[in-house]
């Protein structure tokens, strides 16, 4: 398997994603801007953002794929049938399923809201009656998009990464139209139009993994439901696996229900636009990472290839801090170009920017720690042991909510992302102690060669970005050209001095990258 090249595959298409998922917060920015109607849709965008996040990115896929791959590897078995037998066995119980939360959400959205923002911060009952409405416009997403994670985990068990990885594409595309053709002078009725673009966009995407479903030779049968002891152990994996996996976005509720309740209007907005800059690369590295060790280390496990196993994780982590540290030192040092260049257009204006800038930085502390939970947690469900995860993602939670609690009113805005960032730190060193006292993760010689030398290459390109901002910041708020320009020229000299550094420190060299590009066989 080539790490490198699978990575770089997912991550691309993620990248794609998340770019046209900043054009389509650059215009909601423009037409909506900071303020009650953005702060109602984030938060009915909130539900199904996490549930994805838990649900397709996390749970299900952790706990789906090793048991998938283990049917499929059976040598005394019929190979891709028996895991097509489970995934309809899978399907005949999770389709019920979400069809009754979907309704109980539907029938319940005024509480569910209720809890999302603890009824924001001094609206009406008309305003709160909306917020409500756009929270039963996005529920039906849920669903959807939980079935594509059925659909998106049987392709990747089969190494057609690329195909689940290009769904959310469909997302961003389907809101970008909503804007581009259905805005309105009022912002409450562009927010509307947002959330009824969710759900559309949900059906997209289902439609999307079907049909790649079909062409790969996959037709998944209704049946009866029925709880077999496999089914029966899938769930038990399910529940802590949510947890585990999403504790970052559970995080992020929490932070967006008491910033939407104890904080001024726009502050959820501020909040989520900084989280959409950071989810950038955590995108392009982090989900790709997990995407691909998650299934590789499984199969080696099966294999009996333990080292293989252990050499996988470490090339893993290296790939990890290695475009994680610069992304890290550019979003901290260089916020508020950034949100100028991206966000700072018609209802959105220069303190939003301000704030919102000031929110990325808190994030950004913790940038290397949301990623690496993607790079260890693999260790932990590639083993099927769901429950260590959730453990430590629950204490983190708790940090989390303590956090938030001491530093929402001091820090405003910047309290709940540095909340957030300190939990999952907390999280990242709990899962690293653990592997490493199990004995399934020894950093190896190479690993502990390349830390600290990476370390200071970030350091150097930081100092470059910090002096080179005040040169572009009179260009960020120009037209579209000149901003990309401006932008352009930013990152190519961050990215050209963080490259000769690593050189010249010895982080990485020509024969390092010869070794990622190798394919590699595993069974």
């Amino acid at each position: 398997m080539n790490l490198l090249k699978a990575t770089g595959t997912i991550g691309g298409l993620t990248l794609l994603s998340r770019v046209l998922g900043l054009v389509r917060d650059s215009l909601f920015a423009r037409y909506v801007g900071a303020g009650f109607a953005s702060d109602a849709f984030l938060v009915a965008f909130r539900l199904p953002n996490m549930f994805r996040a838990l649900f397709a990115e996390g749970a299900f896929s952790s706990a789906f794929i090793p048991m998938f791959n283990q049917k499929v590897a059976d040598p005394e078995g019929k190979g891709l049938r028996d895991g097509l037998d489970f995934a309809e066995a899978a399907l005949a119980v999770l389709l019920p399923v979400l069809i009754v939360m979907t309704v109980l959400l539907e029938v319940f959205a005024w509480p569910v809201t209720f809890v999302l923002s603890g009824k924001f911060n001094g609206v009406s009952a008309d305003q709160f009656a909306y917020a409500v409405q756009l929270s039963r416009l996005t529920i039906p997403y849920l669903m959807l998009i939980s079935v594509v994670s059925l659909f998106g985990g049987i392709l990747n068990s089969m190494n057609k990464f690329w195909v689940n990885a290009a769904a959310p594409i469909l997302l961003n595309v389907t809101l970008i139209v909503a804007l581009l053709g259905f805005h309105s002078d009022d912002p409450l009725i562009t927010a509307r139009n947002q959330a009824i673009g969710v759900s559309v966009s949900g059906a997209l995407q289902l439609a999307w993994l079907a049909w790649a479903c079909r062409k790969n030779g996959v037709r998944l049968r209704l049946r009866r439901p029925c709880l077999s002891p496999e089914i029966k152990r899938l769930m038990k994996l399910i529940l802590p696996a949510a947890a585990g996996a999403g504790a970052v976005q559970i995080n992020l509720v929490v932070s967006t229900a008491l910033a939407a309740s104890l904080l001024a209007n726009g502050s959820v907005t501020y909040i989520y636009m900084a989280d959409r800059l950071n989810q950038l690369p955590l995108g392009l590295i982090g989900i790709g990472l997990g995407t691909v060790l998650l299934p590789t280390i499984s199969r080696q496990l099966g294999g009996g290839e333990e080292a293989a196993a252990m050499d996988t994780q470490n090339r893993g982590m290296e790939l990890a801090l290695l475009l994680t540290l610069p992304a890290t030192m550019a979003l901290m040092l260089c916020g508020e170009p950034i949100t100028a260049a991206l966000f700072g257009y018609g209802k959105f204006d220069a303190q939003d920017t301000h704030y919102t800038a000031q929110a990325l930085a808190a994030f950004s502390i913790g940038l290397p720690s949301y990623i690496l939970v993607k790079v260890l947690t693999p260790g932990f469900y590639a083993r099927q042991d769901t429950r260590t995860p959730v453990r430590f993602a629950t204490i983190s939670m708790g940090v989390n909510l303590v956090g938030n609690l001491i530093l929402i009113l001091p820090l405003q805005h910047m309290g709940p992302p540095l909340a957030t960032a300190i939990a999952s730190t907390v999280n990242v060193w709990m899962l690293y102690r653990t592997l490493v006292k199990r004995g399934h993760f020894v950093a190896d010689a190479r690993l502990k060669r390349r830390v600290w030398r990476l370390a200071l290459a970030a350091l150097a390109m930081g100092g470059v970005l910090w002096l080179g901002q005040g040169l572009v910041m009179p260009y960020v708020a120009g037209t579209w050209m000149i901003r990309l320009a401006a932008m352009a020229a930013l990152v190519t000299s961050g990215v050209v001095v963080y490259g000769l550094a690593t050189v010249i420190l010895g982080a990485f060299s020509k024969d390092d990258l010869k070794l990622l590009l190798r394919r590699r066989r595993t069974n």
